[in-house]
């Protein structure tokens, strides 16, 4: 079998897109011997992230609920790519938010198949509240954590902060330290979440970018059907499912006291039956493919003296710190766990039964616990199977993305040594690779506060129709506004031609005083801040996409309770501020839910959206927002589809269905337009309510357009009739531009030339498409008008 194994390898091409051998992967000609391995594999090279997917792909999952979130996005991307070509048949639903891509994945998993999901940070924590349903009604699915810092302050780098959260989910808990274990844990996790003694949903946990995005040599199984033979066919017999109309059941009735016991009792039992049905599992595994995962990486533990215990990526880096300090005659060992959910209590108690002194490695901080949550692990173990004598030191490291590194590995052992000398542990609990930072270089301010005389200039003006009570407004020309100073100063970190910043200077043109602006996470937020630096000159607030409007109306709420009180007087405020909360990006998405909160409590504020149709923040996905037919990264153009499947979210209709006082769309193609709504705007958040306003804003790196062409683009768009122009204000329907009145209407295939992501429609097998997306835009053109025209709609 081996001489058949490496000559399968030789013939392996730099890009291979064999259905057979496993679709679209990058493969590279390694000679080495595969080992004891009794099935024929085959060498790529590839990073976490595409081994999450590949193995999602062979194995053909029913159904993937996704939302992206920075760094497991890539794995429904890589799932989306292969779909395009045929590799795979499982149903992505692009889901609203983590939240209900939980839902969306419970949903699927009580109908009997199988299903998958990969999420992060805050994405995991949305989803917090629908993880123990899941495991509680002993439902299998496989979810990737590619874990993350959480929030706030906001960081996109690998820890384990999120990980933590979800111990006491009732999912067990694998662990991966590279690409190889990212791909065979996700292999063992479905059998595991399968078994039946087990039943329960399964984590697989990877570093965020140290594993997720870092590429290695991966040995993989050669043919899908040897991987279906390893995990077993589905659905497993016996398992009840709601579609079973013989055998209907109840999936999470309401449970009194007794009975609710029970079934946390038979999901703990489940749980710790869990961590021998791994043992099983991952020797058949390493039977099969010659790599075997042990419930303990256990190095060079047999005469161990002092030990280090770190988890995934930094696992690896301590075993040469390892062979260092032995080479000097140090009795030195590592244990990582590759499993943590059932903690392998016994097993750790008995690898450390000789050892004198361990440093515990935790990235991620049980705050206010006196040490992470492996470490205060580690101590139950211990003092649960008798061992007093093993010193243990506990170290918080690796916080936001921090590297670790040989020499830090080296600092562990060494405070390992030092307790093992003297029998005791100096300081118990630390943090390690903090720094109090330098007195002498505290960040100083380098923008001036905006003075509230530049910024209240009166140049604009408004009055109020007393028999229809609409606001007349009258905008000086445009060159009459550039005196107001920017609230944005340059130096932020766009994109070439990105439209964002144009559309908001120009919006807070028409923005009369001080304002106070929230901003979701998305490009907006990312480019303009980067501790210690800003590119805001006012007070700005940052919070989630799905909480955005609940936090700013808390912020306006305040301001007025204040206020009333007379607490603000002494502040020197000479008029009302403006409250704004910007967002894009896909923020109506998953931020939705709060923002029609937020309109239907009707708060004095301003939720501004730049709409550049994707979440262009986590590398243009496609969100509701984007157009039927248009490319992105999760809506790819090949032989099984042609870009989204589904028509884009009218978002200001929706908000303006909550009778808001005003509701309004613009450009920076039509700048007179724009300043006279954010007038409007300013207005009625200072006296009335709620108002949404919509900005399309070009995305020249997404849409696949020249740096310089994005004011002509959304010209285009508004020409073509896809982006209207118009208001919404007390109920009353008005189109504030006009292209067929002013003969410059276009044909949409003008608009849709201009963007490489959209020329395949162009194409005449895509005809029908197309007309699809022709005619909703004319469907809802022709509505706009019909309001137009008739006031009382």
């Amino acid at each position: 079998m081996q001489t058949s194994i490496q000559s399968s390898i030789a013939l392996i091409l730099l890009r291979n897109f064999n259905k057979k051998k496993g679709g679209f992967m990058m493969a590279i000609d390694y000679s080495k011997e595969v080992g004891s391995a009794k099935v024929e594999q085959q060498y790529v090279y590839e990073s976490g992230n595409e081994m999450a997917a590949y193995a999602a792909q062979q194995i053909n999952y029913h159904v993937m609920g996704y939302f992206p979130i920075s760094p497991s996005t890539e794995v429904a991307q890589f799932l989306d790519l292969t779909k395009t070509t045929g590799q795979h048949d499982i149903k992505l639903i692009p889901s609203d938010g983590e939240h209900s891509s939980a839902g969306i994945c419970y949903g699927a998993s009580t109908a009997g198949g199988r299903v998958f999901n990969a999420t992060s940070a805050q994405g995991y924590m949305y989803m917090l509240e629908q993880m123990p349903v899941q495991s509680g009604t002993r439902l299998p699915m496989v979810m990737n954590l590619v874990c993350r810092s959480i929030s706030g302050p906001l960081n996109i780098h690998g820890d384990h902060s999120d990980l933590y959260f979800a111990l006491n989910t009732g999912w067990p808990i694998l662990m991966c330290r590279d690409p190889q274990a990212v791909y065979d844990m996700n292999i063992m996790a479905l059998k595991l979440a399968e078994d039946p003694e087990v039943r329960l949903p399964v984590m697989v946990a990877s570093d965020g970018y140290f594993t997720s995005h870092q590429k290695r040599r991966v040995q993989t199984f050669m043919h899908r059907e040897d991987v279906m033979k390893f995990v077993g066919e589905q659905p497993p017999a016996g398992f009840p499912h709601t579609l079973d109309r013989e055998h209907p059941i109840s999936i999470g009735p309401y449970m009194n006291e007794p009975d609710y016991i029970n079934n946390r009792y038979q999901m703990s039992e489940a749980m710790y039956k869990a961590g021998a049905v791994f043992e099983r599992i991952a020797k058949e595994y390493g039977d099969l493919t010659g790599r075997y995962y042990p419930t303990l990486d256990l190095y060079r533990m047999e005469d161990a003296e002092v030990a280090v215990f770190l988890m995934n990526s930094a696992s690896e880096i301590i075993k040469d710190v390892v062979d260092q300090l032995r080479a000097e005659g140090i009795k030195a060992g590592s244990i990582s766990p590759n499993i943590i959910r059932p903690f392998p209590q016994k097993q750790i108690a008995n690898a450390l039964k000789n050892v004198k002194a361990i440093t515990v490695g935790d990235r991620g901080d049980s705050t206010g616990g006196h040490g992470g949550n492996m470490v205060n692990e580690l101590k139950a173990a211990l003092f649960t199977h008798g061992n007093h004598t093993t010193q243990v030191i506990s170290r918080i490291y690796g916080l936001g993305g921090k590297e670790f590194y040989a020499e830090d590995g080296h600092h562990f052992f060494q405070l390992a040594i030092e307790a093992a000398k003297s029998g005791e542990v100096a300081v118990p609990f630390d943090f390690y690779g903090h720094h109090p930072g330098e007195g002498d270089k505290t960040p100083i301010r380098l923008l001036k506060p905006l003075k509230f005389e530049d910024l209240k200039t009166g140049l604009i003006e408004i009055d109020k129709d007393e028999l229809t009570g609409k606001l007349r407004v009258k905008v000086p020309p445009m060159r009459s506004l550039v005196k107001k100073p920017k609230r944005l100063t340059p130096g932020h970190g766009a994109c070439p031609g990105c439209g964002i910043f144009s559309g908001l200077e120009l919006f807070f043109k028409g923005i009369e005083g001080d304002i106070v602006t929230l901003f979701h996470t998305g490009c907006a937020y990312v480019v303009s801040t980067g501790y210690p630096h800003s590119s805001h000159k006012g007070t700005f607030i940052h919070n989630l996409f799905q909480n955005g409007a609940a936090t700013l109306s808390g912020v306006v709420e305040m301001f007025w309770e204040r206020k009333r009180r007379g607490e603000l007087d002494d502040f020197g405020l000479k008029d009302d501020f403006t409250f704004v909360m910007v967002t894009g990006d896909g923020g109506m998405d998953i931020g939705m839910g709060p923002a029609i909160g937020a309109a239907l409590r009707n708060h004095k504020m301003i939720i501004l959206e730049y709409d550049n149709e994707g979440y262009m923040n986590t590398g243009a996905q496609l969100s509701y927002s984007t157009p039927k037919g248009h490319r992105t990264s999760t809506s790819g153009v090949g032989k099984t589809q042609q870009g989204k499947g589904s028509h884009h979210k009218d978002t200001p209709q929706i908000m303006a269905a909550t009778n808001i006082p005003y509701v309004f769309t613009g450009t920076e193609a039509h700048p007179q337009d724009l300043v006279k709504k954010a007038a409007k705007a300013w207005w009625y958040a200072q006296n009335e309510g709620l108002v949404y306003g919509k900005i399309l804003s070009a995305c020249p790196l997404n849409w696949m357009a020249e740096d310089n062409a994005g004011t002509s683009l959304v010209a285009t768009a508004v020409d073509s009739c896809f982006f209207p122009l118009y208001e919404v204000e007390l109920g009353i329907t008005t189109i504030t531009y006009d292209p067929e009145v002013k003969s410059q209407k276009v044909e949409l295939t003008e608009w849709l030339k201009g963007m490489g992501k959209t020329r395949h429609l162009l194409k005449s097998e895509n005809e029908a498409l197309l007309k699809s997306f022709q005619d909703e835009v004319e469907r809802r053109w022709s509505r706009l008008k019909i309001k137009h025209a008739h006031p009382e709609l």
